[in-house]
């Protein structure tokens, strides 16, 4: 019989006394049981612990920091105090669909190789209304780590992981943001992660996130770990490069103006890199080219319609095109660029402290 949980459910959480019941019911409305959940306040001022408290239910268990301490420390104090087998990441504000816990434990269970795996993720506003944009990163481990050279692949508020291997690796307390995406490029070096299919978390925007109020540190400390991952292929760059190759996930930089300048530049550099992945590699070949044809043709989508652009034919010109995945096709990019639809507008909402987590 087992004496400690196969999954701990860590839930870092600093003043968030409005939305972290919902969070923690959505735990406890799982359609998988064994778990505990683990939730280290980080200093909360408010009615946060008071909250939490209240929760008579033995698998809520509440560590308080002693003084606020910061994310990546909380994070790192939470895998040492976690107890399960594999460790479910959960952010205080957001809400776990009831079988969350029970695919990704079964996908853990049967591919023992992999070492964490995320998921995709809907969106919701302050009050709890359902958002018509969804979160997907690519679900192979190849991808998600040729992915981890632009741009953070996997979504760490949908992330469970074997708990041993996160904590020998812990968070990098030097990163106080972005030290989910320096977690997973140092964990790609020598571990395979995934992703799976399944919408398994909705995330809460709203203006209180730490992520929304520290942007400009989010983008220093992205191009930093990118250039982690420059360093790994083994090329030269310049700052102007790294800035750039930034850019190439982002929307369009109104600072960039010659859009003729930017793609000669863009198809250069993903050329180069294919050049020096050749050489070293890194990343397995044929899904590395895949993910270079699909920059490319993000690039050339943020400045269609710029001057120099000359959109859709920039595209189909360059060797990259050839790659572009199935998904981001030419033909595809072509028809959007003559009218992009709309989503739908979805006004579900999420229940709070108090309501029913069924959904």
């Amino acid at each position: 019989m087992r004496q400690t949980p196969k999954v701990t459910v860590f839930i870092p959480v600093f003043n968030r006394e409005d939305y972290v019941c919902t969070a923690i019911n959505s735990v406890l409305a799982q359609q998988y049981t064994d778990f505990e959940i683990l939730i280290v306040d980080d200093g909360s001022s408010d009615r946060t612990v008071e909250r939490i408290a209240a929760y008579s239910d033995p698998r809520v268990r509440l560590e308080c920091n002693p003084s606020n301490l910061g994310i990546p420390a909380t994070r790192n104090r939470g895998l040492e105090l976690a107890r399960g087998d594999y460790i479910a990441l959960l952010d205080s504000d957001d809400y776990a669909y009831p079988d969350r816990l029970g695919r990704q434990v079964e996908f853990l269970d049967c591919h023992p190789d992999i070492v964490q795996v995320g998921s995709g993720c809907t969106l919701m506003d302050a009050e709890g209304r359902r958002l018509p944009r969804v979160r997907r990163h690519p679900l192979k481990p190849e991808a998600v780590d040729a992915h981890l050279l632009f741009h953070c692949a996997l979504i760490n508020r949908t992330i469970m992981a074997r708990t041993d291997v996160l904590r020998d690796f812990g968070y990098d307390e030097a990163f106080p943001r972005c030290q989910d995406y320096h977690l997973h490029l140092r964990l790609a070096r020598g571990h395979r992660m995934a992703n799976l299919p399944h919408l398994l978390v909705c995330g809460r925007e709203h203006a209180g996130r730490i992520t929304k109020n520290t942007t400009g540190l989010g983008r220093d400390r992205k191009m930093a770990i990118q250039s982690e991952g420059l360093a790994d292929l083994g090329i030269d760059y310049s700052e102007h490069d790294l800035a750039w190759h930034y850019q190439l996930t982002q929307k369009r930089d109104p600072a960039i103006v010659n859009a003729a300048e930017y793609l000669d530049w863009a198809e250069a550099w993903l050329n180069r890199l294919a050049s020096a992945n050749r050489q070293v590699g890194r990343y397995d070949q044929r899904v590395f080219k895949r993910v270079l044809g699909a920059m490319w043709a993000v690039a050339c989508w943020n400045f269609r319609g710029q001057p120099g652009a000359r959109f859709p034919a920039r595209l189909l010109s360059s060797r990259l095109s050839r790659a572009v995945p199935g998904n981001l096709n030419p033909a595809l990019l072509a028809a959007f660029a003559r009218q992009r639809p709309r989503p739908p507008r979805l006004d579900a909402s999420l229940p709070g402290c108090g309501q029913s987590s069924e959904m």
